[in-house]
């Protein structure tokens, strides 16, 4: 079952296509697009990206680095009986891993949809539709939370996120989550040649916007800095352990979006922040 924290009111699919742009996107225009992108989109996603993310693997991003040769939340063999929050979880794949090694996973993500192709695979840990920025959970609740590219490139105060995080996590708690890497926002977002040249300035934060025909937002991504991350994480009561960059392995011969070989064995992809609530 999947237990709905709140409701949000999602758009309906349109003949349109999307205006891209770059301008200021607020909370709830954020919340409120990216929500209704994923319900629209859920589908595609998981046919698109369900092979190469598996039904039960822990996948950090496009390289395919795997937490099970990462140990970034720490040695599998030590993960039993941890209660762990996976956030933006989409189908719920890497909460299906951690239940594998004997941990107790909750697998939380804003889109209904996402969560309904987390039911299909099938898996007995709970659900919750929720914003990343207001977590229905008590205070000091786990003793780990994760984030594989969910919540944090789509969301306008990640502070908001973190604060929320450090409030559920019981001390000493480990959180890791991954994103974009920032430098990535100064190159074109294409997998090809055309991508290796800057295009923007890598200082502007100004989000990444697709909108309608009347202007509304229909899918946002914000940009931070790799300093803004840093001060981000130690503003919230973090503290910053390592920050991993994977390296595009040889065997990955697959594009995802923007990611590709070409790009991904000239500029890094993915930044991976490994986080410790004192």
């Amino acid at each position: 079952m999947i237990q709905e924290a709140e409701t949000y009111e999602s758009e309906g699919p349109g003949e349109f296509e999307p205006e891209a742009t770059r301008r200021d996107a607020d909370a709830t225009e954020s919340t409120r697009a990216n929500r209704g992108w994923w319900d629209r989109n859920a589908d595609e996603y998981q046919t698109e990206h369900g092979t190469f993310l598996g039904d039960d693997r822990f996948v950090w991003g496009p390289e395919g680095l795997d937490e099970v040769e990462a140990e970034l939340l720490g040695p599998p063999g030590d993960l039993k009986g941890k209660d762990v929050l996976e956030i933006g979880a989409g189908a719920a794949q890497c909460s299906r891993w951690l239940a594998a090694q004997g941990a107790h996973p909750v697998a939380l993500d804003l889109s209904h949809r996402q969560l309904q192709h987390s039911l299909r695979i099938g898996g007995s840990f709970p659900l919750v539709c929720a914003d990343a920025g207001a977590l229905p959970f008590r205070d000091g609740s786990f003793d780990l939370a994760c984030s594989a590219y969910g919540a944090l490139p789509f969301v306008a105060d990640p502070r908001l996120v973190l604060r929320e995080v450090r409030r559920v996590l019981r001390p000493g708690g480990r959180f890791v989550f991954s994103v974009t890497h920032p430098i990535r926002w100064a190159f074109p977002d294409e997998p090809g040649p055309e991508g290796l040249s800057v295009s923007s300035s890598y200082f502007d934060r100004t989000p990444y916007v697709e909108q309608d025909e009347q202007g509304r937002a229909v899918y946002v991504e914000h940009h931070r800095t790799v300093g803004d991350r840093v001060r981000d994480i130690a503003a919230s009561g973090f503290r910053l352990v390592d920050l991993v960059e994977p390296e595009w392995p040889s065997w990955n011969t697959s594009e995802w979006g923007g990611w590709s070989p070409l790009r991904g064995t000239l500029i890094p992809g993915t930044a991976i922040f490994v986080c410790e609530r004192d």
